[in-house]
């Protein structure tokens, strides 16, 4: 397999699969976790960015090839993984960058390891297994009716050929990036996503409260077109954690990490240099 001048790759040796990294760069490290629908090479446009000034980890979870096939993976492992990689890559210390289902292995992985190592942690587009059900609004059906509106919008994308994730202005505005986002969903392996889901959505069932013991400088990214993640939850959200903030990018759908990669990289930049 040829790599990129400066990376490498490996597979990392779990119970019962293989699950695949790649290391770009040098400094400081970066993890990014992908999310349902893709893997770690669509993190190209941050690797890109950073792995000029920090070591730049992506790796395709448990399931996504070229981990090991194995069916739907059970997420419930996805943390253990993270902490497995983290160890053997011996790292001292982590900035997270999770999108979307990615969220999920962050956090579990900070509640699963009181002497976790994360400096800082961005949330795109994900509330992780945060229960969503708890989360307080002043109007009460405000996430039914949006969960009933973004569903219709996700069939009628569906139906036209494009991606709920990328969205219709990329799709419309961003034709080949549109098509690179497919192609790299594509290429994710061919287990049931939705049976996946259902397991995802089983794990969101953590409180409220346990995002107040998060000290670590934490950061909101969303999309104000976004139909997979409503994107007030995060307003929600960060109040509750004691050093985070909210960033909402207009224009830009669930996937604000590929569609609108230089405002996104910005908001990373500014967030990790302030921590170091």
């Amino acid at each position: 397999m040829n790599m990129p001048a400066g990376t490498r790759c490996g597979f990392l040796e779990r119970p019962g699969c293989r699950v695949y990294y790649e290391l770009t760069g040098s400094g400081p490290a970066i993890i990014f976790a992908h999310g349902i629908g893709s893997n770690h090479l669509t993190w190209w446009q941050q690797v890109a960015h950073f792995s000029d000034r920090y070591a730049c980890i992506t790796f395709s979870h448990r399931g996504y090839p070229p981990s090991s096939e194995i069916g739907v993976p059970d997420p419930k492992e996805f943390a253990s993984d993270l902490a497995a990689l983290i160890a053997h890559l011996q790292l001292p210390d982590v900035r997270l960058v999770a999108q979307s289902m990615g969220g999920l292995t962050s956090i579990e992985y900070i509640l699963s390891h009181p002497q976790h190592n994360v400096r800082a942690l961005v949330l795109a587009s994900t509330s992780g297994s945060i229960n969503r059900l708890s989360i307080p609004f002043a109007d009460l059906q405000r996430l039914t009716e949006w969960n009933r509106q973004a569903a219709a919008a996700r069939a009628d994308m569906a139906r036209r050929g494009i991606s709920p994730p990328a969205g219709e202005r990329m799709a419309r505005e961003q034709p080949a990036l549109h098509f690179l986002y497919r192609a790299i969903a594509n290429a994710s392996g061919t287990f049931d996503r939705e049976e996946l889901r259902k397991r995802t959505d089983a794990m969101r069932i953590r409180s409220l409260d346990v995002l107040r013991g998060f000290d670590m400088p934490t950061l909101f990214i969303t999309g104000d077109e976004d139909m997979t993640f409503p994107p007030f939850l995060a307003d929600a959200l960060a109040p509750l954690i004691p050093n985070a903030k909210v960033e909402q990018v207009r224009e830009a759908g669930h996937s604000v990490y590929f569609q609108c990669a230089s405002i996104f990289n910005h908001l990373v930049d500014r967030l990790f240099a302030a921590v170091g």
